[in-house]
């Protein structure tokens, strides 16, 4: 039973056979799946697919990466989909400085950030949260929000900042790069989180474990990132699928 806690399934590399992939997914032991939107166009993207689909659940935001042409007053034509009884979570969204340069760029996806936050505390929603070469300032900015839940996805974190986000409450979920042989933080996190605050992703279609490194990724594959995590915790690969599974349930408050 596989709980792939972030994978984007409206990309346009699942275009050619995505009904039938979605389809054989629960054949494949896949109980649920939570599709994050990255706009307005793909949050809404997220929301069809989970209404096509029993076992997928999505999530709206504005990804840093995705601001062009939007405007804070963007936001609120998200409500509808927050409101939507398969909306799980606000996300993806976060801070991104590797593929955002300039100090308005940053600037103002820090504007953003801060303003989906406030509005998961409004709606008492968790986030999914997006964090590549920003770590300072997405924990300050997390910080200044003590009531949101979160979960930092694709965790790279280093063992100081995850040690004081998961005194904050937060949860962890890692994706299929932790079996890469030269993984470095990972390993160092995993044995130090409790079992309780880790959760398993792939980020389809991107970061297919080995061997499957370099194509695309899907739900199904998520047992390679699990057995990865037990040998680093000295469980076995199906106990690490079934907490995972209870602790994502839990995160997004799904039956």
């Amino acid at each position: 039973m596989i709980f792939d806690t972030h994978a984007h399934y409206y990309d346009s590399a699942f275009d050619g056979d995505r009904d039938a992939l979605l389809s054989a997914l629960p054949g494949q032991g896949v109980a649920l799946v939570v599709c994050p939107g990255c706009d307005g166009e793909s949050s809404r993207q997220s929301m069809s697919l989970a209404e096509q689909y029993a076992f997928l659940s999505f999530a709206a935001g504005f990804h840093p990466e995705n601001l062009e042409g939007a405007a804070l007053a963007d936001l609120e034509g998200l409500r509808p989909l927050w409101a939507h009884p398969k909306c799980v979570a606000v996300g993806e969204i976060g801070l991104d400085y590797y593929w955002v340069k300039t100090p308005e760029e940053r600037a103002r996806s820090r504007d953003f950030f801060d303003a989906q936050l406030s509005l998961a505390e409004e709606l008492d929603l968790p986030v999914i949260v997006h964090d590549r070469d920003a770590h300072r300032d997405c924990l300050d900015i997390v910080r200044a929000h003590p009531n949101v839940r979160g979960v930092f996805h694709c965790c790279a974190l280093g063992m100081e900042d995850v040690k004081r986000a998961a005194d904050w409450g937060w949860m962890f979920s890692f994706t299929g790069n932790i079996t890469f042989p030269k993984a470095r933080r990972a390993p160092e996190v995993i044995r130090w989180l409790p079992m309780e605050r880790i959760m398993l992703e792939t980020d389809a279609p991107y970061m297919a474990p080995e061997p499957y490194r370099g194509r695309r990724c899907d739900s199904s594959l998520i047992p390679l990132t699990a057995q990865t995590v037990a040998q680093l915790k000295g469980l076995t690969t199906q106990e690490v699928l079934d907490l995972t599974l209870e602790n994502g349930k839990r995160f997004f408050g799904i039956p």
